[in-house]
């Protein structure tokens, strides 16, 4: 099989699952209708525990003993709570506290 033919195959693949991730709501729930109590339940479940997954996969790789002993990943982890706590917007929160990271490792605690 050639090389084209393989990457027509690999990015047919991904359009096919991309849009049947796109449909399968409208498939199996129906247009307009009121969504089971399971799904409201994992809509309202599955966010914060998602990001509590990824807070502490992030900061499981951060040496607490040597070099700047977290502080930078401390610092933006209590920013990004603050402002979503403050304003509730999601993208403000990790928006701000990714720069704030960035800016911090780079100059700060080279």
């Amino acid at each position: 099989m050639s090389n084209f033919a393989t990457s027509m195959g690999i990015v047919l693949a991904m359009a096919a699952v991309t849009a049947f991730t796109r449909y399968a709501p409208f498939i199996f729930f129906g247009r307009g209708k009121e969504p089971a109590k399971w799904i409201k339940y994992l809509g309202k479940l599955l966010p914060p525990a998602l990001m509590s997954v990824l807070i502490i996969y992030c900061i499981s790789s951060v040496d607490f003993i040597g070099g700047s002993h977290g502080i930078p990943e401390i610092i933006c982890i209590a920013i990004a709570m603050a402002l979503h706590a403050w304003k509730g917007n999601v993208l403000l929160s990790i928006g701000v506290s990714t720069v704030l990271y960035m800016v911090l490792v780079q100059t700060i605690f080279v």
